[in-house]
């Protein structure tokens, strides 16, 4: 107890290096436990045990393979744009195009990178390791108010999405893409996934990545983007294919306002930064992510339980 106590009025910046290298040793541990998985099956079982260690091994290693290659060179395609090159085919459009433009992150406008934080991060890129509870917390609580289902994710989830995998509504789905964060954060940086996130993302129909879209909404490069545009381009990322800076409505209006908002209480992003210059409060936040929600979750369903034993038994 006195150490698990320690451990949590430790400071912030003490915790996330912890944090950091729990995450490695938990990869160190899993690569090791694979490797002896796949060798005593090979050498123990039938055939259909080397099969499943095979399987298995190849369901941790192209993933891998994926986030390396992809640390060092742009993706060749994602499966967003082969399902709606499909999607508008199937809809009977005969013109279907996609314009795509990888451009490194010194080519692209801090304005737009402050606002996409602010947006879809909290203002809270830097900090978190993956997935945010606020977020989390925030998504769960309004759909249990609304039968419209929002997603909690930030920023690294939804380049995960983006760049690994199809954009269905499964649990599996989201599990796998739980192992892409994860990969993600401990050989990518902050600056690679953002990178990555602004050039994949898709800002209308057709148009994937922050060049193209300043190159169509606003006739120059990403480079140029002012702080307006930023706003407008951030505004259009929950539901890009109807509402854009050439569609506007009442949600994306509103979408515009709270943003411009937020960023006058936001300070841009310092890519040089280190742990100490950062705020230990945010970091406080950053490392409460998905097993923090988790517990979260399951103590508002025992609270939730017990509450409606008080109220039969009172009844």
């Amino acid at each position: 107890m006195t150490v698990i106590k320690k451990y949590k009025n430790a400071d912030p910046i003490r915790q996330r290096k912890l944090l950091i290298a729990r995450r490695w040793c938990f990869f160190a541990l899993m690569v090791i436990a694979i490797f002896m998985y796949v060798f005593w099956s090979n050498t123990h079982c039938g055939s259909f045990g080397r099969i499943l260690s095979w399987i298995i091994f190849g369901l941790w290693l192209v993933p891998l393979v994926q986030v390396l290659y992809c640390k060092f060179f742009p993706p060749i395609v994602t499966p967003l744009m082969v399902h709606r090159y499909f999607q508008q085919r199937k809809a009977g459009k005969s013109d279907v195009r996609i314009r795509w433009q990888y451009v490194p992150i010194e080519e692209i406008s801090p304005y737009l990178i402050n606002a996409v934080d602010v947006a879809e991060n909290m203002g809270l890129f830097m900090y978190s390791r993956g997935f945010l509870f606020y977020a989390l917390r925030w998504a769960h609580t309004l759909n249990q108010m609304s039968p419209r289902l929002r997603g909690g994710s930030i920023i690294t989830q939804q380049t995960a999405k983006n760049c690994f995998l199809p954009h269905s509504r499964t649990l599996l789905r989201k599990l796998v893409e739980v192992y892409y964060v994860v990969l993600m954060e401990l050989f990518w940086n902050k600056k690679r996934i953002m990178e990555c996130y602004l050039n994949i993302v898709e800002f209308g129909e057709g148009l994937y990545g922050c060049e193209v879209a300043s190159q169509h909404y606003f006739q120059h490069s990403a480079a140029a983007i002012t702080e307006r545009e930023s706003i407008l381009l951030a505004a259009t990322l929950p539901w890009p294919l109807s509402a854009n800076p050439d569609k506007h409505t009442s949600y994306y209006d509103e979408r515009i306002s709270r943003i411009s908002a937020r960023l006058l209480e936001h300070e841009p992003i310092d890519w040089n930064a280190r742990y100490e210059d950062l705020d230990s409060e945010k970091i406080k936040e950053g490392n409460r992510g998905l097993l923090f929600f988790v517990k979260w979750l399951c103590l508002q369903q025992i609270k939730s339980i017990q509450s409606r034993k008080r109220m039969f038994f009172l009844s």
